[in-house]
């Protein structure tokens, strides 16, 4: 047995030798060292021994593995070591090559236009609110005055997942669910979001926009604060020069209702192609709440008063900037959006 020993330490110690990579020294480690490998078959057989030979050949047993198992380990972390070497080599990175520069980005156009609007609002005391683009009948239509059979709604029923669920055409049902949270209580607010109508694609049209709404609700709130406060938001974005003007007009939601015109900012309010001729370009819609809406929401009406707005944010941008069609913001064409 002690030759059987020594013998199998030369031929593993010779295997480990002549092996180079670590899925053959792991197969040598298997074959002599494993559970069913000689080693394991010798100490099964000590038994058979005699006293005197038992504690011989288990102390040879022990210095043969224990060699076998440390020149397998080193053998190990040689050739890790020449793989690496190895793989370094045939990764080399050339460090004389040019590196790769990254072009910083910048806000999206339509992101300018909501930034500059919401500094502006908030500057003027104003909280922005937000809501779920996915909203219920109830607060897209029925708490804002249209009821299932008004006709008002030909405009704006849209994209619907149920009867009573759909993808909101307006903002508005924001400033319906925030008049219920306050529970009676002033409120100043701008309601920035997508919206989605049916509508056809077109240079002027989209079935998904952005717009920001604004309410306000308080005590002895007029129409001259809803003047005012378009006068400040014009002036603003478009120049101190720029005049509005209110026109009469019909939203379901307000009453008195508005719409609301700018001097044009190309002639002057003298006539031109962008104006048609007229001197005044539409920009928006507003009105006194109606009182139906406010005392649905929780208000009294003959105690407070408020006025609603809603500008639409790619028409802001368009007038603004000179843009000919409102699919340019939505196609991802680099040429137009490095542009701003």
């Amino acid at each position: 047995m002690k030759e059987q020993l020594e013998q199998l330490q030369v031929e593993a110690l010779e295997e480990i030798k002549q092996a180079s990579t670590q899925k053959s020294l792991n197969d040598v480690r298997i074959k002599y060292l494993g559970k069913k490998g000689p080693m394991t078959e010798v100490l099964r057989g000590m038994g058979k021994l005699s006293a005197e030979e038992r504690p011989i050949i288990g102390e040879l047993a022990n210095t043969v593995r224990t060699a076998i198992q440390s020149t397998l380990n080193a053998r190990i972390e040689e050739v890790k070591a020449i793989e690496l070497e190895e793989k370094l080599n045939a990764e080399t990175l050339d460090v004389t090559l040019p590196g790769r520069t990254s072009t910083p980005g910048h806000s999206h156009l339509l992101q300018q236009i909501i930034d500059e609007m919401e500094d502006l609002f908030v500057g003027l005391g104003y909280t922005i609110a937000e809501g779920p683009e996915v909203e219920t009948d109830l607060y897209n239509f029925e708490m804002l005055n249209l009821p299932k059979d008004h006709p008002a709604r030909d405009m704006q029923d849209s994209f619907y997942i149920t009867e009573e669920t759909l993808l909101r055409t307006h903002t508005s049902p924001v400033q319906a669910r925030t008049m219920l949270e306050a529970n009676g209580k002033p409120i100043r607010i701008i309601c920035p979001g997508k919206v989605y109508r049916r509508d056809e694609d077109d240079a002027t049209h989209s079935h998904q926009f952005m717009q920001i709404e604004g309410l306000v609700v308080d005590e002895s709130i007029s129409m001259a604060d809803l003047k005012g406060t378009l006068e400040v938001f014009v002036k603003q974005l478009f120049g101190e020069t720029r005049e509005i003007r209110l026109r009469p007009s019909f939203f379901p939601f307000t009453e008195p209702s508005v719409e609301v015109d700018i001097s044009c900012f190309k002639c002057g309010g003298k006539g031109c192609n962008v104006c048609k001729g007229t001197g005044w370009i539409e920009i928006l819609g507003g009105g006194m709440v109606h009182p139906h809406v406010l005392e649905m929401a929780g208000y009294d009406s003959s105690k407070v008063s408020g006025f609603a707005f809603g500008i639409g944010v790619e028409r802001m941008a368009m007038l603004k900037h000179g843009v000919d069609d409102i699919r340019h913001f939505y196609t991802n064409d680099l040429r137009f959006i490095e542009q701003f």
